[in-house]
């Protein structure tokens, strides 16, 4: 005889996305932070739902996630400073988070699948927040007063290329000016020695012609 069926319980074997509020966090250094919001996105594999609820019941996500995820932050936090938990690890923490979970899942309730995992950024005492912030705006400024500096060297070599081609332009000016007045002067006086030239030709010619008139009026006498 087949028993009777006494309680219902439906089973979500879609993404669903579980979320864990205000997780304190102590630091290696014993500064507590506290993390407002952990999503974790989820499914239950269809294949496993029997397994799973027979070994976790039907609340399983409390086991595998809820709690799992309140020790896994909890490992994390006590085993890095604020400085890597705030800043240095960061960007890195979604992800440490999720290969974590899905690990022992995978081990010991292998139909649970962990998607993603999203860690939001820790509260911290007001004092120590301002001291990071006033850190950031100094390292802000950094890259800025460096980018400047590179906009005046630039600024600089352009001047300074300008000037040299400036400087390069007047030098073949005045260049092209001497070579002119070197020809002007070369033609001048070529001019000059053609009419010299001419001049003595002339006075030449005359003086020859002058001989002759002399030499036939003595010829005739």
């Amino acid at each position: 005889m087949l028993p009777y069926v006494t309680r219902y319980e439906p089973i979500q074997v879609t993404l669903q996305t579980d979320e864990v509020k205000n997780i304190p966090c102590g630091t290696k250094g014993g500064v507590m932070i506290y993390l407002k919001k952990i999503e974790v996105v989820n499914r239950l594999r269809k294949e496993y739902v029997y397994e799973t609820i027979l070994n976790y019941g039907v609340k399983y996500d409390k086991t595998w996630v809820y709690d799992k995820i309140h020790n896994e932050i909890n490992q994390f936090c006590s085993a890095h400073s604020l400085q890597e938990e705030y800043i240095d690890k960061s960007d890195q923490i979604d992800e440490i988070m999720k290969e974590a979970i899905q690990r022992d899942c995978t081990r010991y309730a292998p139909g649970i699948e962990i998607i993603s995992v999203r860690v939001t950024k820790p509260s911290i005492p007001r004092t120590i927040a301002r001291n990071y912030e006033q850190m950031e705006e100094e390292r802000t400024k950094v890259p800025i007063a460096t980018e400047m500096q590179k906009v005046v060297v630039k600024e600089a070599e352009t001047l300074k290329k300008k000037a040299v081609t400036e400087a390069e332009k007047d030098a073949q000016v005045s260049m092209i000016y001497m070579n002119q007045k070197v020809n002007e002067k070369e033609s001048i006086k070529r001019q000059q020695e053609i009419e010299n030239e001419i001049f003595l030709a002339r006075e030449k010619s005359l003086a020859d012609a002058n001989y002759h008139r002399v030499m036939k009026e003595a010829e005739a006498n």
